[in-house]
């Protein structure tokens, strides 16, 4: 009880008046971040609403004008939002990364994933795959390039904006077809008919590393903080590792 409570105090969380914070985040932490907003709120009283949304998705919002108290993002996304102002850059905080994963249909076709070469013997193979148009995208293409078999899967290539659409798709397929997903994301949508196959293998993976920054526009940036503490501490990682977030 001593040691936790020490914890609640050295994170600042205690007897601070209750407010109630706004995070823009990407999608591929949820629903990690909202568990962790949930366990955080129990011990600050502080609440947190967060909307999800890309990369490419957040940048335009903040383009537009939008703001939060919490900006959680690509390191990128926070470079051009430091640049224009809109975050407090001295609060830039690494919270997460997240690989690559494989996945196909409950009970369709699943291919060999253990090395470099099975994944490529794969693809060949495959159907069709399907992935997103992110930085995940943008990554599979590259390595495609790289395996040399990019010729290859451009004609059987389907992409969509985001990973909703993704895993719909590959829920909905019926031939030998496989998509790409954040791991985080094939974990938390299993029970909608996705199988996870595994992750890219070896030096295939690629991982996107996550930071979470205050926002200048905030009207609770000490909460927001503290937020921000909350997610570098052993518990808020244990409830990101159980669903795929390093």
């Amino acid at each position: 009880m001593k040691s936790f409570l020490a914890g609640v105090f050295a994170l600042g969380l205690w007897a601070a008046p209750a407010v109630e914070l706004r995070i823009l985040s990407v999608g591929s932490i949820d629903p990690a971040l909202t568990r962790n907003a949930e366990q955080f709120q129990k011990q600050s009283g502080h609440q947190a609403t967060i909307q999800v949304d890309t990369a490419p998705g957040l940048t335009r919002r903040l383009e537009a004008g939008e703001s939060a108290d919490i900006l959680i993002a690509p390191p990128n996304v926070l470079d051009d939002a430091a640049k224009a102002g809109k975050i407090v850059a001295a609060t830039r905080t690494p919270v997460a990364r997240v690989g690559v994963g494989i996945a196909v249909r409950r009970g369709g076709p699943s291919p060999g994933v253990q090395s470099p070469e099975a994944l490529k013997q794969a693809l060949e193979r495959v159907e069709s795959v399907v992935f997103n148009e992110g930085s995940s995208g943008l990554y599979l293409e590259r390595l495609f390039e790289q395996m040399g078999i990019g010729d290859k899967m451009k004609p059987k290539t389907t992409r969509y904006p985001n990973g909703g659409q993704v895993a719909q798709h590959v829920v909905n397929g019926k031939g030998n077809e496989i998509g790409f997903l954040p791991i985080s994301y094939i974990k938390s949508n299993e029970a909608l008919g996705l199988q996870y196959v595994g992750p890219l293998p070896g030096n295939a993976q690629n991982y996107t590393n996550y930071e979470a920054a205050v926002m200048s526009s905030s009207k609770a940036q000490e909460a927001a903080k503290d937020f921000i503490k909350y997610l570098t501490t052993p518990p808020a990682k244990q409830v990101f590792s159980a669903s795929g977030v390093d």
